[in-house]
């Protein structure tokens, strides 16, 4: 429940936005009873961001659950944003995003622990786009890496403006984008 609660205040705040008294105040327990289960407010971060991450890895899962091909798996996946402002996977937005920025300067192990959630995601999209290569639904020259990042990138850069101007609209441009992409850059 400590986790659970502090993952939402930290996404929606930021982990320096963030104080004691806000965690005290989100999850109802004085200091002591957080303090008994996490040595201080950065072990309590590195879970609450871990329990954010698998919070996305299960719904990309399901996301991508019964999809024949590399290509549906890719819209799938790139598609959970869609509704931003009313059903956005984790409460404020993409808890990557979120920690990546917020912790570029001011919490070391955080921002560590959230370069190695984007090379994992980084990892697991250039797995679709090789399975779309051997399947032969993508050239068989494509740079999985460039395109890994290039999709990511404008993926992230959807998600920051679609929650600047409280607007779905951004994140459905960016996906009809992709789909445009997709139909004329990737496949043969």
């Amino acid at each position: 429940m400590i986790i659970e609660k502090s993952a939402t205040l930290f996404n929606l705040q930021g982990y320096s936005g963030s104080s004691m008294s806000d965690i005290m105040g989100a999850t109802g327990l004085q200091k002591g009873g957080i303090y008994r289960h996490f040595k201080n407010k950065d072990e309590l971060a590195l879970e609450a961001f871990n329990h954010s991450v698998e919070v996305l890895r299960r719904t990309y899962r399901f996301a991508i659950s019964g999809k024949k091909t590399a290509e549906e798996k890719l819209l799938a996946v790139l598609s959970i944003y869609l509704n931003i402002v009313e059903e956005p996977p984790v409460k404020g937005g993409c808890p990557l995003l979120n920690t990546a920025v917020d912790t570029d300067d001011t919490h070391p192990l955080l921002n560590l622990r959230a370069r190695e959630v984007m090379n994992e995601w980084l990892s697991f999209i250039q797995s679709i786009l090789e399975e779309g290569i051997q399947a032969e639904e993508f050239k068989s020259d494509l740079d999985v890496q460039e395109v890994s990042i290039f999709l990511t990138s404008t993926f992230e850069g959807s998600v920051m403006m679609g929650k600047l101007y409280n607007d779905n609209d951004y994140v459905k441009k960016y996906y009809n984008q992709l789909k445009h992409y997709l139909n004329y850059c990737i496949k043969q």
